[in-house]
């Protein structure tokens, strides 16, 4: 609850900001706290409920700040207010109000008394109800208004009526009405929908609070030429606000685009090419670029060009002469890569040194443990080596000595083992016999 409080004036719990009109009227005092800012002028700004402001003399020469709450004079008694500007900016703001030199200026009488404030409250609790009777008043009587909000003066002797009506009302019978059923002086005075719509407050479409409610006081007319002109859509429920009027916004961009869209070709000028006749589609004004289409209606062959070149069609129509397309005549060259400028500042730029570094100190104890291994293999298979050679130089050893004895000993030998076989095979024949 420490972002909402309780304001008396909206009668419940509001948003701080949204709907209250103590931002939109704040000035700012860049001059306060230098020497003599005070006693350089007499004059003060007070401000009331709403939007409703007044500059009053200090003739008294109370040592007032701002914030303070003070009675000044009102007619008929005294109103109550609160102080929001003092010193020498008041001058410059009493100027932006367009008040004339010989306004009179009302006076402050005091700095609010607790009785003083007893009786504020007493008449502002009143509002609401009053707003209620007075709606079903003029609603009996026939008239084709809105009483939007009511607002009593610090001692409860003058009421103030803000309504909103399309057409002019004659409201006299209803004074007479008012003041005979509220018994208090009753002023009446119009505002328009966007008033309301700011004393109200809101958020709008673009997720804003409305501009209406924190920082504009000048309204200025919205026509649906701005919308023309910046093409858009002329929906009533888009382009419409919450006051049921065109929306403010549409005049920010308008000298913008007004001074965009001189750049840009006639609309009613066809180009002729070689190709046909093109007509206009659309535009981007900001861009500078326009589309155009070979039918007058539907979307056919659109092309899209450039302002610039559209007038040099134009002057070469003016001339008889006819491009042989739209587009223009350009040699034939290499596009240009895309550099990615959001890739250059992204947050993992740095990641990409680390991991080589990791990658680089893996790789590394992998070929340390491949030479490791390999040099283990090499000591293992070294013994086993010698023991291969040993037996083949053997093997190659006795096939010489083979080679180099005679081939009839060889074959004495043969027989001498033959006979001797057979000797021991007839030794063993007697022996079974025996």
């Amino acid at each position: 609850m420490d972002d909402f409080k309780n304001d008396s004036s909206m009668h419940g719990f509001a948003a701080s900001g949204c709907g209250r009109q103590d931002k939109q009227l704040n000035t700012y005092d860049y001059l306060a706290g230098t020497p003599g800012h005070d006693d350089h002028c007499d004059l003060v700004e007070v401000q009331f409920k709403n939007t409703r402001k007044g500059y009053y003399r200090n003739d008294n020469h109370i040592p007032l700040v701002k914030g303070d709450i003070v009675a000044v004079e009102a007619s008929p008694g005294h109103d109550i207010g609160v102080v929001s500007l003092t010193g020498r900016l008041v001058p410059l703001q009493m100027k932006k109000a367009c008040l004339k030199a010989g306004t009179e200026i009302k006076r402050i009488y005091r700095m609010a008394k607790p009785v003083d404030l007893e009786k504020y409250e007493e008449a502002k609790a009143r509002e609401h109800d009053t707003m209620i009777r007075s709606r079903q008043i003029a609603n009996e009587l026939g008239l084709e208004m809105k009483i939007g909000d009511v607002e009593y003066q610090g001692d409860g002797n003058k009421a103030i009526f803000y309504y909103i009506a399309d057409n002019r009302v004659d409201f006299r019978k209803l004074i007479k009405v008012l003041a005979d059923t509220f018994h208090v002086r009753i002023e009446m005075k119009q505002i328009g929908a966007r008033q309301e719509a700011g004393r109200i407050g809101g958020i709008g479409p673009c997720g804003r609070e409305l501009c209406c409610a924190t920082w504009m006081k000048n309204f200025i007319s919205v026509s649906t030429a701005a919308a023309r002109l910046q093409d858009i859509s002329l929906n009533p429920q888009k382009l419409a606000g919450q006051c049921a009027k065109l929306k403010c916004c549409l005049n920010y961009e308008y000298a913008t685009y007004a001074e965009a869209s001189r750049k840009l070709p006639s609309r009613e000028m066809p180009l002729e090419t070689q190709d046909g006749t093109y007509y206009f589609f659309k535009a981007d004004i900001l861009a500078g670029m326009v589309s155009y289409s070979t039918d007058k209606r539907l979307a056919a062959n659109v092309k899209t060009i450039t302002a610039q070149r559209a007038l040099e069609i134009i002057q070469m129509n003016h001339r008889g002469e006819k491009p042989v397309s739209l587009e223009e005549e350009t040699e034939n060259t290499l596009p240009q890569q895309p550099v990615d400028l959001v890739e250059q500042n992204s947050l993992t730029r740095f990641d990409r040194s680390k991991r080589r570094k990791k990658n680089n100190k893996h790789n590394g104890r992998k070929g340390q443990n491949s030479e490791n291994k390999a040099a283990q293999t090499e000591a293992a298979a070294a013994p086993a080596g010698e023991q291969r050679a040993e037996r083949n130089n053997r093997r190659n050893g006795n096939r010489s000595n083979n080679g180099n004895r005679p081939r009839r000993e060889q074959k004495s030998d043969e027989t001498g083992k033959g006979n001797g076989k057979q000797a021991t095979g007839a030794n063993q024949a007697e022996a079974k016999q025996q």
